[in-house]
């Protein structure tokens, strides 16, 4: 169970990745892939917590077992709503504009 959610805990996060960079192209800017990658890396955050969850303190990982509490694991959700912040405002204040006015 722990290779299958994390198998799919890294393909959320290259679907948020391939989504990121694939939300700015020739068509434009495309809001809706954009929002799929904020989603995609929510998922992402929301699958780590989980792993955190089940099987920190179990020895499975020296990585994993830092966050050996709920509110520990908790912070993996967290973790993922402030990149997502970060990166939204990077993208409205700095990226939009500059593309806009290249395209």
């Amino acid at each position: 169970m722990l290779t299958t959610l994390t198998v799919l805990a890294v393909l959320f996060f290259l679907a948020h990745v391939y989504l990121l960079f694939t939300s700015f192209g020739k068509k434009g800017f495309q809001k809706r892939k954009y929002l799929w990658s904020h989603i995609t890396l929510w998922i992402t955050g929301a699958l780590a917590c989980l792993i955190a969850i089940l099987f920190a303190g179990k020895n499975v990982s020296g990585v994993i077992d830092v966050f050996d509490t709920p509110g520990k694991a908790s912070l993996l959700i967290v973790i993922a709503l402030v990149l997502s912040a970060a990166a939204h405002s990077i993208v409205k204040l700095l990226v939009l504009p500059k593309y806009q006015r290249a395209v």
